[in-house]
Order: structure tokens, then C-alpha cells, then sequence
């Protein structure tokens, strides 16, 4: 994560595995390929986060929703680390709004075994499940397709500008840090499931009781 400030105004630009929220005027962005980033926001108590994130698998289980799966919990994290963050600085879960950008078919070499999903795919089915799951309406997207993505989310009009890119090199370029935060993800998740004590972050009881 690093900033940058051009007189009054501040940018801060986040990469795999971040998250940025604030309550004051900044614009959060970010470069995307097969990764995802939410962008969320409360228009009423003037709150917004962004996060950046990929799944450590894109396996299904039993052709299950994603979001149940051990792949699923590493979103899960992401995206409860986003929210629990934003309520901090006094946003309220009720009057949360997302955008959704990212997922683009940058790593095309690595599918699942079972439903030949690409891992932008499996991102793409990943954040509409959490999304529609907690009941956060989804009022903007741009996921999926071939191309990577830059955006800008603006505090205020909560406005967020999406840039596709098309530059080859820079195409391959996102690719391996896309392949590198993959490998990451995994290795994360595989550390996690190897504690005993560990914190249940979701309740799979509560979402299939939706």
C-alpha cells in the first residue's frame, strides 16, 4: 500500500491482499486482473473501504456455492475484515452498498478439476454469492471478460472509474502477480486450517439457513 498527495487531495493504492477504508475525501485504487475488489460504501454515515483479494482455490464442493468452500473462506476473511473495518469508523451494515470490479480470464491455465471454472470466474461467482448471501445489494459492476482493470473509488459521490487494459505486456505482467498472490492464498489458507484453535470468521449453519 502506498500514498500519494497532490496539494488538498490524497490517493492510496492498495495491491493483493489489502484493504483501505476511510471516512474522510480520498480516492482508493487499484490494479486488477483475475482478482476482485469490492467497493464498499454507506451513503448515509459517509463511510467507504475498498479490498483486493483472490481466492486461495477455485475448487467447488459437490458443485456447492463458492462461498461454503475452503476457497470461499479465505473471501470470507476479506471481505469481514473490509466490513468489521468500516463499522469501526461508524458505518452501519444496514446501509452498505457495493461495487464489484475485477475477475478478469488472466489465468487461464489454472481451472478447477471438477467445473473447468477459470479463477476469474471463481471470484466472479464468489463475490455475487457473499454479496446476495448478506443481503449488501450490488448496484455496480464490471467483472469478468479477458482484460485487467485499474479503478478509482472517490469518497463523496462514491463514484468509482474503471479503466480496462489492454497493453500486452502489462497483461503478462498482471498475470504472474495474479499467479504469485494465488500461491499466497493458498499458502495462507493452508496455515489456517492447520490450527487447532482457530477463529470460525463465518457460520455455514447461518447462510444455508437463508
Amino acid at each position: 500500500m502506498r500514498t500519494e498527495n497532490f496539494e488538498r487531495h490524497q490517493r492510496v493504492i492498495i495491491g493483493p491482499g489489502e484493504q483501505y477504508v476511510s471516512n474522510v475525501p480520498v480516492t482508493i485504487t487499484t490494479l486488477l486482473g483475475s482478482c476482485v475488489a469490492v467497493c464498499l460504501y454507506d451513503p448515509v454515515n459517509h463511510v467507504m473501504g475498498m479490498n483486493h483479494f483472490l481466492l486461495s482455490s477455485n475448487q467447488a464442493v459437490n458443485h456447492g456455492p463458492i462461498f461454503l468452500t475452503e476457497a470461499g473462506r479465505y473471501g470470507i476473511h476479506a471481505m469481514e475484515l473490509l466490513i468489521n473495518e468500516m463499522l469501526k469508523l461508524g458505518a452501519r451494515r444496514t446501509c452498505l452498498k457495493a461495487k464489484a470490479f475485477g475477475g478478469g480470464n488472466v489465468l487461464k491455465d489454472l481451472r478447477s478439476i471438477q467445473n473447468n471454472m477459470s479463477v476469474g470466474d471463481a471470484n466472479v461467482e464468489f463475490v455475487r454469492e457473499f454479496l446476495e448471501c448478506e443481503q449488501i445489494p450490488l448496484v455496480a459492476e464490471s467483472l469478468g471478460g479477458e482484460d485487467g482493470r485499474v479503478i478509482h473509488f472517490s469518497f463523496g459521490s462514491f463514484k468509482v472509474y474503471a479503466r480496462k487494459i489492454k497493453n500486452v505486456n502489462q497483461e503478462r505482467l498482471i498475470a504472474q502477480r495474479d499467479r504469485d498472490c494465488w500461491l499466497h492464498a493458498i499458502r495462507e489458507q493452508e496455515d489456517y486450517l492447520s490450527k487447532p484453535d482457530r477463529i470460525e470468521l463465518w457460520n455455514t449453519q447461518r447462510h444455508l439457513s437463508r
